[in-house]
Formats: C-alpha cells, sequence, structure tokens
C-alpha cells in the first residue's frame, strides 16, 4: 500500500512533473504487450500509436479517476490476491490467443494482410491494456502514490497530470508505430517473420506469466 507519507516526494510541482515524465517514460518503455500491439498495428498503419494510445486511455483514464476517487481503498483493492487471479487468468488467455495469433499470421501481415491482431488499434490498445494485471498493480503502487502527490497540489493538477502521464504513452507508441511503418520497406522476409514472431512470444510469454504469477499468489494466500 502507497505510503501515507505521500507528499514529502516532491513540494515542488515543476519537481513533480519531472517525476511523473521519467516514472511513466520508464514504464512505458519497457517492452510489454502494448508495446507489441504497437509494431504489430504499426506495420501498415502510421497513425496506430495515436489509436493504440486512445485505446490505453478508455482503461487508464477511469482507473486514474478512481483512485483519486477513493484512494487508499482502490489500490487496496487491486493487490487482493483473488482479483490478481480474475485479472491475470482473464488478461493472460486474451494474450495467449492474441500472441499465437500474431505468430500464426506474421506472413500476411507482410503481404499487406491485418490478421496479426484481429481487431482495430484502438481496441487492441484498450484489450491489451485491461489484458495485463501488472497494469493495475502499477497503479496500485506506483500509480497511486503519483495520484495522491497530484492531489496534494489540487484537483486540477490531478486532471495536468492524468494529461500528461497519458501523452508520455501517446509519445512513445506513435514514435514506435510511425518507425515501424516508415522502416517496414527495408524488412527482409526473415526479418519481418523474427519481428512479428517474438512480438507474438512476448505476448504470449507475458500470457503465461499472468497466468501463474497471480494463480501462485492466490494460491499461497489461501
Amino acid at each position: 500500500m502507497p505510503s501515507v507519507e505521500y507528499e514529502l516526494l516532491s513540494q515542488n510541482i515543476w519537481v513533480f512533473f519531472g517525476l511523473v515524465v521519467f516514472i511513466s517514460l520508464s514504464g512505458v518503455m519497457t517492452p510489454g504487450p502494448v508495446f507489441a500491439a504497437a509494431v504489430a498495428k504499426g506495420y501498415n498503419d502510421k497513425r496506430a500509436g495515436i489509436k493504440i494510445a486512445l485505446g490505453h486511455g478508455l482503461v487508464e483514464f477511469p482507473l486514474m479517476a478512481l483512485i483519486a476517487a477513493i484512494g487508499f481503498k482502490a489500490s487496496e483493492w487491486f493487490e487482493e490476491p483473488v482479483v490478481g487471479l480474475v485479472i491475470g487468468v482473464v488478461g493472460g488467455s486474451l494474450l495467449l490467443f492474441l500472441g499465437t495469433n500474431m505468430i500464426r499470421t506474421r506472413k500476411t501481415v507482410a503481404d499487406g494482410g491485418e490478421g496479426s491482431i484481429p481487431y482495430g488499434a484502438t481496441a487492441a490498445g484498450a484489450m491489451t491494456t485491461s489484458a495485463n494485471p501488472y497494469f493495475f498493480l502499477w497503479w496500485a503502487t506506483v500509480g497511486a502514490i503519483l495520484v495522491f502527490n497530484a492531489q496534494w497540489f489540487g484537483p486540477m493538477v490531478v486532471v495536468v497530470f492524468a494529461v500528461v502521464h497519458w501523452s508520455c504513452d501517446l509519445a512513445w507508441y506513435s514514435v514506435t508505430s510511425y518507425t515501424v511503418f516508415r522502416t517496414k520497406h527495408l524488412w527482409t522476409p526473415t526479418v519481418h517473420e523474427i519481428v512479428f514472431g517474438v512480438c507474438g512470444a512476448l505476448m504470449i510469454v507475458f500470457g503465461i506469466y499472468f497466468i501463474v504469477g497471480p494463480t501462485l499468489e492466490f494460491v499461497g494466500s489461501s
């Protein structure tokens, strides 16, 4: 649970937002399911990162509002083993499906198809975000501390914080998808299969991890 002395982390609002940008970027730049989706969708759409970020925001903004509204109770709820188990099993299963499909259809995408993830970029952003239990764990810990700091400065700062944090997601996924789109002509068939194979494998690995981890934690707490 976040410390009740969260306000001591940053007494200066500019220091606070500096921390927000640094922590947000360090989190979003870590490879994960949403990043894999940005790569897959960016192959055929240079603006896919914007749509991925919008889908991500559909899950993230309500979650930030929930934490701001009910505080510690919200963060504690997400740390409950049974909640982690449900999110882990459902989300992990979804990632297994997406990863398997990405590997299976990786050649189709090279020919201009849309088969790697059978959903639009916005839906893919929302699905891969909500399928990640460690996204919720991050918001129950580090993210909650940032929200509580923002509240210490005032309600408007909470809104600005939410926009700044999400803008880091928007910037990173936009750069990712645009870079993939602009450089795909340099990819040989072998490079193509490796990139999408790795992205698919990444989703499968995360899917297994997200199922096994919460399951073991739930069994250990019983």
